[in-house]
């Protein structure tokens, strides 16, 4: 992990604010997600992953849903290609497989696909469109 950044498990009572503020910022404001797509209620029972660069600001974040489903991947702009994502990918396998699962799925934008293969992913579905962006769905062994 770079030392210009860390990730830690998240507490949704607690880092509401800054994981709200970070998707915010990704989905809504960067690519036009409706608020009512983005903010579909299920966040108080997932598990999140925060990256905070060494200031403590929130520059990345991702959850894992009960079902093993990851979503809501969000890196700040300025910090991506630089490790946080991957970091934040990790950091919700292994919450994943010590819940138990044996694989993890999530809804990869097309563009992102690459950046999921790399670390482990395989596309698995057929493209479609959420919140007017294309999608797929890829997963990844993790037991």
């Amino acid at each position: 992990m770079s030392a210009d950044f860390s990730v830690r498990v998240a507490d949704w009572e607690r880092d509401w604010p800054a994981l709200r503020a970070l998707r915010h910022q990704v989905f809504v404001v960067e690519q036009h997600v409706p608020e009512a797509i983005e903010w579909d209620g299920s966040d108080a029972g997932c598990r999140h992953a925060l990256a905070e660069d060494r200031d403590g600001r929130a520059i990345g974040c991702g959850r894992l849903l009960p079902d093993g489903h990851i979503g809501r991947m969000a890196v700040l702009r300025s910090w991506r290609g630089r490790g946080a994502g991957s970091a934040i990918l990790e950091q919700l396998i292994r919450l994943a497989r010590d819940d138990g699962h044996s694989r993890v799925v999530l809804n990869a934008q097309t563009q992102a696909m690459p950046f999921y293969a790399r670390c482990g992913f395989a596309r698995c579905g057929a493209e479609f469109e959420e919140a007017g962006i294309a999608h797929v769905a890829m997963e990844r062994v993790v037991g």
